[in-house]
């Protein structure tokens, strides 16, 4: 049965084991990923003893590792992102528009994670932005929320952008009788933006990006790509990803903000893998459920020896400060306040209100305050402190940035 089963078990069973044999080739940022989720929630890491004054009920518990690849520690930090999400909803149709790169340009990426990453957010938004602000398309500034996913379901490298989007925006050409000289543009029912259009517009702005960066010496390669160092052969290679074609596609629209909220819940604070997909951990395998989207997205389970499983997992960590969610356009972080507001206005509809509904994540922090037992709020807590002897190797390393 998989009740219980945690990423942190396949850790402590074959962390060391995988250390040992890949020494040579595990990076800073993987081992502190490895040493965060061995060590999230156990007296490694200090902690609390929490007693209800009410029922006499006692509690261990103990410091979550706070690091942004640990399934057990998104919780409390999706929470408090929703609520201030909750805030900017407008009440438009919401699209959601996903962009996808080439394996062959998968393949630099994992080599040059933060410089392609970047250009992956920025092409994205960008081209949203150019056909966006076409008058034959919308002709309207947008405001979009960009999430960076790199799994795929076997958790294979498979980079890819979400982008969830308002449907319209404040109107680029000016018209005189609208306040502001401006009008709210939206977008016909149930359709956002031509995808055809904007895969190509991707393609040309990414590999324009690649190019760039390439000429800066911003890129490095090694391994099988080591030949991409040679200008030539780099050429070459966007040349051939020139002649492919790049997806880009458009899902539903969601049913209205409150769904865009659910939505956002669980997709932005996401890791590789949730504790809930693991079925086995046994003899040196890891079992765990994934669906296959050629079938129509059946339910299956894959079984992996446990090295090649952590390999895959360790394949999505991210280098120090890299953001993996960001805004732009009227959500961007600069003038977000001043242009919703306009975009209110232009709706005609009025603020949030100063109490929104909790979000369910929300409830769930408010019930993990109370006793379990009696669903009192009169608990004492007192202070567990870590161990003085712990690993060097696995201190001062828990902080880790969305």
């Amino acid at each position: 049965m998989s009740a219980g089963l945690e990423l942190a078990d396949v850790f402590r069973r074959y962390g060391d084991a995988y250390r040992r044999a890949h020494d040579g080739h595990l990076g800073r940022v993987e081992r502190r990923v490895m040493s965060a989720v061995e060590l999230c929630r156990t007296a490694a890491l200090g902690g609390h003893v929490e007693h209800c004054r009410e029922c006499g009920r006692i509690r261990h518990a103990y410091n979550s590792c706070r690091n942004r690849h640990c399934p057990k520690c998104q919780g409390e930090a999706r929470a408090e992102w929703l609520a201030a999400r909750q805030a900017e909803l407008l009440p438009v149709e919401y699209f959601h528009v996903v962009f996808t790169m080439p394996p062959a340009a998968a393949e630099i990426a994992f080599q040059n994670k933060a410089a392609v990453y970047a250009i992956l957010f920025r092409a994205a938004a960008e081209t949203l932005r150019m056909v966006a602000a076409d008058p034959r398309h919308l002709g309207a500034e947008l405001g979009m929320v960009a999430v960076l996913h790199t799994w795929g379901q076997t958790l294979l490298h498979h980079p890819h952008i979400h982008c969830v989007v308002p449907g319209g925006g404040p109107s680029l050409k000016p018209a005189p009788a609208q306040a502001g000289g401006t009008r709210w543009v939206a977008c016909r029912p149930g359709f956002f933006l031509p995808v055809r259009v904007l895969s190509r517009v991707f393609r040309r702005l990414f590999l324009a990006e690649m190019q760039a960066a390439f000429e800066a010496g911003g890129l490095g390669f090694f391994g099988d790509l080591a030949g991409l160092a040679e200008p030539a052969a780099f050429t070459r290679r966007l040349r051939e990803l020139r002649r492919v074609e790049w997806v880009v596609y458009a899902k539903p629209p969601f049913g209205g903000p409150a769904r865009v909220l659910a939505y956002l819940g669980r997709y932005t604070h996401r890791v590789a893998i949730a504790n809930s997909r693991l079925v086995r951990v046994t003899d040196g395998q890891v079992a765990f459920r994934w669906r296959d989207y050629r079938h129509h997205g059946k339910g299956k389970v894959m079984t992996l020896d446990a090295d090649e499983f952590i390999r895959r997992f360790l394949l999505h960590t991210l280098p120090d400060g890299f953001h993996r969610i960001r805004h732009y356009g009227f959500l961007a972080n600069g003038h977000r306040a001043e242009k919703l507001a306009l975009c209110r206005r232009l709706l005609a509809r009025p603020g949030p209100g100063s109490d929104p509904s909790p979000t369910e994540d929300a409830a769930a922090m408010d019930r993990s305050h109370r006793c379990p037992c009696c669903g009192s709020t009169a608990i004492s807590r007192t202070s567990l402190p870590r161990p003085w002897r712990s690993p060097p190797s696995r201190s001062s390393f828990w902080n880790d940035t969305s």
